[in-house]
This record gives C-alpha cells, sequence and structure tokens, in this order.
C-alpha cells in the first residue's frame, strides 16, 4: 500500500466496546460517581491488562540489563528486548526490524535524533527545510534550533479554513529543499496528510522525508517504506504502550550513514583515550541502559492492536467520529469544529472552539 490507509474497509471484524472496555482496568474507576469516560488519547492513552501484566512479569522474572551480561537472565532479557524491537518493527512493515527501529524516550526525541544526527551532518548554510503549519512542536522547535545554528531557511505548508494543506505551491516550496517534515495525522485537526503524496513530491526536488507518525500509527494501518518516508517517529504510550518509550524508523542505508546522537555506553564499539567507534545500527543511536520494560510493554500493547486488526480499528473509530461530530453540530449550532468533516480524511481528534470562549 502506497498511502496510510484512512478508509479500512468495510469487511473489518467489529469490535466489542464492551469487551475491549474491560480491558482496561483504569476504566472501571468512578470519578464523582460516574465511569470514567475517556476522551485524551490523543495525548497519551490508556494501557490494557495485557501490557500491565507483561510489563510485571518482565519485572518480576527478567529483569536484567541489555546486551551486557552472560548470565542467564540477562541473555533472557536481551532476548525478550531485541523481540520487542522486532515486533514494532513489524507493525509498520519495516523490511528489516532487526537494524532499522531505533528506541528512543519518545516521539519527540526520535525527531530530534533525526533533526541532530542527520542534519548536522547534511544541512549547509542557506539549505532549506519544508514544513507544515499543522505540525507538531517536536517537528518545528528541532528544526528551529539547528536553523539558528546553520543560518537555515524555513518555508511553510499553508493549511486551509477546512484544515487540508494547500498544495497548489508545493513544488515551489520544496524547490532547492533538503528536508520535509510532515506529521501524517495531525494532533489538533485531526487532518490524516497525503504523505505518500508529498514524499514522493520531496523525492523529486531532492529532499528527505521525516514523517511524524505519533497519532497516525496507534490509528491507521502503516507501512512506512511503502509511504515513502525515509524516517517516521512514533511513541508508544499513544499506542496504548507506557510513557518513557519511542521509536524511529528510518532506511536501513540512511541510518548507517549517521553519527551517533547521544554519546556512553552501548553505542560504542570500542573506546580509547584517542577516541572511539561507534557501534552499528540501531545500537549506534541507544545510548545508556535503555527502557527494557517499556520495550517489553510496546511489544504487548503491539500484540494487543494486532487482536483487534487495524481495519476494525480504524472502521471503529471512524464510526465513533462521524457519530461524534454529528451530534456535536446537531447540538450546538455554534461551535465551530477545526479540521476536515470528511472522516476518510481525519482521525478521531476532535477540536473545536464555542462562541467567544478563548481555548
Amino acid at each position: 500500500m502506497a498511502e496510510l490507509t484512512a478508509a479500512a474497509p468495510s469487511t473489518a471484524r467489529p469490535i466489542d466496546d464492551l469487551g475491549v472496555r474491560r480491558d482496561f482496568p483504569l476504566l472501571r474507576r468512578e470519578v464523582h460517581g460516574h465511569p470514567i469516560v475517556y476522551l485524551d488519547s490523543a495525548s497519551s492513552s490508556q494501557r490494557p491488562q495485557a501490557v500491565l501484566d507483561a510489563m510485571r512479569d518482565y519485572e518480576e522474572t527478567t529483569h536484567a540489563n541489555v546486551h551486557r551480561g552472560v548470565y542467564a537472565i540477562a541473555e533472557e532479557a536481551t532476548r525478550r528486548f531485541e523481540a520487542a524491537r522486532a515486533a514494532v518493527g513489524r507493525f509498520i512493515g519495516a523490511p528489516d526490524p532487526a537494524h532499522e527501529v531505533v528506541f528512543t524516550k519518545n516521539a519527540t526525541e526520535a525527531l530530534n535524533l533525526v533533526a541532530h544526527s542527520w542534519g548536522r551532518s547534511n544541512l549547509d548554510p542557506g539549505d532549506v527545510i519544508v514544513l507544515t503549519e499543522m505540525e507538531h512542536h517536536a517537528n518545528i522547535v528541532p528544526w528551529h534550533i539547528l536553523a539558528a545554528e546553520r543560518d537555515l531557511e524555513i518555508r511553510w505548508i499553508p493549511v486551509d479554513e477546512e484544515g487540508r494543506l494547500v498544495l497548489a505551491d508545493l513544488d515551489r516550496l520544496l524547490d532547492g529543499a533538503k528536508v520535509l517534515g510532515v506529521t501524517c495525522m495531525s494532533n489538533v485537526l485531526g487532518t490524516v496528510n497525503p504523505v505518500a503524496e508529498l514524499a514522493d513530491a520531496a523525492h523529486e526536488a531532492g529532499a528527505v522525508v521525516v514523517a511524524d507518525g505519533a497519532q497516525s500509527v496507534p490509528h491507521l494501518v502503516t507501512d512506512a517504506p511503502a509511504l515513502g518516508v525515509d524516517f517516521l517517529a512514533f511513541s508508544a504510550h499513544k499506542m496504548l504502550g507506557p510513557t518513557g518509550i519511542g521509536a524511529l524508523w528510518g532506511r536501513r542505508e540512511i541510518l548507517e550513514s549517521l553519527p551517533p546522537f547521544l554519546g556512553g555506553g552501548e553505542m560504542i564499539l570500542d573506546v580509547r583515550k584517542d577516541g572511539f567507534v561507534p557501534n552499528e545500527i540501531p545500537w549506534r543511536f541507544e545510548a545508556g541502559t535503555p527502557p527494557i520494560a517499556e520495550a517489553v510493554g510496546l511489544a504487548a500493547a503491539v500484540e494487543y492492536l494486532y487482536g483487534l486488526g487495524m481495519p476494525a480499528v480504524r472502521q471503529h473509530e471512524r464510526a465513533l467520529t462521524d457519530y461524534a461530530l454529528a451530534a456535536l453540530r446537531d447540538r450546538y449550532p455554534d461551535l465551530v469544529i477545526h479540521g476536515p468533516l470528511d472522516t476518510t480524511v481525519r482521525g478521531g481528534v476532535i477540536s473545536f472552539n464555542y462562541k467567544d470562549v478563548h481555548p
């Protein structure tokens, strides 16, 4: 597939609302005498019991550092950590998960890794960065920092009143560009962007494509290589996993050309008084003790989502979004809803203004 699958097939297996809800312990709580209705998953999702159990099992039976010891539980911990990497890679269609998936603290760190490691190696004064006006700060601020250091130009793809990218001047904006940063799905507008189309245009112009998948990977069928992007960043805590871990997928040939992002243990093969030899990828970018229990939890989250089926997840969320948009517009005619109303090109995020109330 050459695009994020925004519209799921109608044959997807339906999701059992109540059955899924029972999988999430926190949702059994009541607040002010009412069951929790959690509407903040765009910020951080809740975790199913399977994720909590996997992390507890690791802590109780396998807790040890990875890639260091040769005793039994250390080797088992390493196997579980690398199995988690493989599971995450398969989930996003990585052809070589063992080398192309870098574990990070979150999507923000993953995007900073690209800006600092790739950017500092490839961008010179006067070079052009192209971003969209709907980017998360994590895909803006690192480029601003780099632009200030290197005297780079940042150009912006505008957003129209419907919350869609204005692509009429795309060729002009990309002319001479070295990098395009684009969110797959807006965390404010819910807009699902035409990433494959943008990636094709960017590559034609000679630019590398850095995609923010923090909102899209948890909700859409994702095939990173087929999208045409060169880097894809996302976080575990938005896809039913724990906080403290995210991932960066990068094309192997690009990752192999990059210097380390952070220095310390594990990211080196050899250290001497006169220098060091960096490790192979992906460990070159994973300095220090990694979030091991969190990686195990992320793998469990991936397996849980596989069990639901991502086409079914998309179909279910689209039905809920259609219902919510219609209900809001019907009951509150003065409500201004931001982003596309067509749910084939939007996710479940709904932002709105009401009359003169400041957001």
